[in-house]
C-alpha cells in the first residue's frame, strides 16, 4: 500500500493519492516530503 509500483492513481510512498489531494497535512512533514522526494 502506498507504493507506486501498479497502474492505477498516482499515489506518494506513505499511500496518498497524488491526484487533487491534500497530500501535505502539516508543514512539518511537508519539509520532509520535499526533501525526501526533492
Amino acid at each position: 500500500e502506498g507504493k507506486s509500483s501498479g497502474g492505477r492513481h498516482p499515489c506518494t510512498p506513505w499511500g496518498v493519492p497524488t491526484k487533487g489531494h491534500k497530500t501535505r497535512k502539516n508543514k512539518r512533514t511537508d519539509k520532509y516530503i520535499v526533501k525526501r522526494r526533492g
